[in-house]
């Protein structure tokens, strides 16, 4: 009898254990692999439970005035960058020492010009399957544009619900490249939600959106115009392609359109499409097959040793190319200490990728100007910012969609500035309360030994232009003029 009642208890304790894993639970961490010391700022991460997702984020406590500071919901583009993309990369506060990497665990180093000065940010690992996210069902593994943004909306109400001490803080969502098609559908829905009278209330004021994909068309037809303003093709080359296209460079109806156009594609595919005054670059991703066995192995132990290097990639003459840091967090990121550091659960995710471009993700959006246009009646605060010299998501066909929009034009075009030199060219747009500042981030000299001499501000410009990028947020996130 003694026995019975001992097994039951023992399948009852392992029973809540495994429940327990699945709850959402969070921890601080004061240091990390590759940093000398104690991290200077707040650091926490964790897993929020959506449906049959498990959710998992990096959350730095802003470095000002946490209590009143914005907190900002920041996601990656791909689809399926992880959230260490923005925070080493983009907006956070660390980044890794590439100057002197020969090889093994990357060293870090503080980030100054961090956004969590000013703001306390939330980086996501999402959609599921990117970063150190996971499903634990086959079928939670597929999502799409619109089912991201929803899951995104309740993911953020479940952390301010575990966070209580940020319920009334303004919140701010962000994103980068193609998450720009996720964020103005989750501000509908965080809006929607908000008025059926979902609770926790997320006060929403605002979202900031970098070189944001929108609308698939405009885009595309928008390359070709940039091609032949950063003189990459002819005056012929281009007055041929919109003769015979009759601007439409999407669908190629006639047999000299294809022609022009097949004409342009030759003259430009050497061109670095993310800085087209950068060299090309290779793509680092995983390969499809093997993400697709990663998810198969879901619950197979991590790898115990980091990933390897080109000894090729570590000579100095190498690193002018803008890819290679992106080599340094797949390393980090697949050290045991570093997940174990981070409290990743173990087994979840075999291998750690920046950016896996292998998710089972479906898009149901190729235009979101629908959503933008039905927000502009909201009172939100927006900030739309593009690199000059980004021929992915072009700035030309940011600001023809922004048109679109019917917006009282508030303040014209005008350079900004940042230590007394141009930093870009800004535009303010205003309707009843709603305000929408552009902005474009220029190149300029580089004085930084890691980088070529002269850069342009391209795809994801924060990775080109720290100071600039980050002396615009902290201007306009406190309603000061660019």
């Amino acid at each position: 009898m003694g026995s019975e009642a001992s097994s039951v208890c023992l399948h009852v304790l392992l029973l809540l254990l495994l429940s327990s894993s699945a709850l959402s639970v969070h921890w601080p961490v004061k240091s990390l692999p590759g940093y000398s010391g104690d991290l200077p700022f707040n650091f926490e991460t964790g897993y929020i439970s959506v449906d049959d997702i498990e959710f998992f984020y990096y959350f730095v406590e802003s470095e000002g005035n946490p209590a009143a500071d914005p907190v900002l919901l920041y996601l990656n583009g791909g689809p399926g960058c992880s959230g260490l993309n923005g925070f080493f990369y983009q907006i956070g506060p660390l980044k890794f020492n590439i100057s002197d990497y020969t090889g093994g665990l990357p060293t870090l180093m503080y980030e100054p010009e961090t956004w969590t000065k000013t703001a306390s940010i939330i980086f996501l690992d999402a959609p599921v399957g990117a970063g150190f996210s996971y499903a634990n069902t086959t079928a939670a593994w597929t999502t799409t544009d619109t089912g991201a943004a929803s899951q995104y909306n309740d993911f953020l109400r479940s952390w301010i619900d575990e966070h209580p001490n940020f319920s009334t803080n303004p919140v701010y969502i962000g994103s980068d490249s193609y998450a720009g098609m996720n964020l103005p559908i989750l501000a509908q829905d965080i809006i929607n939600s908000n008025e059926a009278g979902v609770e926790p209330i997320i006060y929403l004021k605002g979202m900031v959106l970098s070189c944001p994909h929108t609308n698939t068309d405009i885009e595309t037809n928008s390359k070709v115009v940039f091609a032949h303003r950063m003189a990459l093709i002819s005056d012929a080359m281009y007055l041929s392609a919109k003769t015979s296209c009759n601007g439409d460079y999407v669908d190629t109806t006639t047999a000299a359109c294809t022609e022009s156009l097949s004409a342009i594609t030759q003259c430009i595919a050497e061109i670095s499409v993310t800085s087209t005054l950068d060299p090309d670059c290779t793509f680092l991703s995983p390969k499809e097959d093997e993400e697709k066995a990663s998810r198969r192995s879901l619950r197979e132990s991590p790898i115990k040793s980091p990933l390897s290097l080109p000894s090729s990639i570590t000579k100095k003459q190498d690193f002018y190319c803008h890819n290679f840091p992106y080599l340094l967090s797949d390393v980090w990121g697949n050290y045991e200490g570093v997940q174990e550091a981070l409290h990743v659960r173990p087994g979840t995710v075999k291998m750690f990728f920046r950016c896996n471009v292998s998710l089972s993700y479906t898009v149901d959006t190729d235009d979101a100007v629908a959503y933008h246009k039905n927000l502009t009646d909201t009172g939100l605060q927006l900030l739309v910012f593009s690199g000059d010299h980004d021929m992915v998501i072009p700035h030309n066909s940011i600001e023809y969609w922004i048109t679109t929009l019917d917006l009282t034009l508030d303040t014209d075009w005008r350079p900004w500035f940042v230590d007394g030199q141009v930093a870009g060219y800004t535009r303010r747009y205003t309707n009843d309360g709603y305000r929408l500042t552009y902005a474009t981030i220029k190149a300029r000299k580089q004085s930084s030994l890691a980088s070529s001499d002269f850069s342009g501000a391209g795809h994801s410009p924060h990775e080109y232009k720290r100071k600039e990028v980050f002396d615009m947020f902290h201007r306009w996130i406190h309603y000061y003029p660019l």
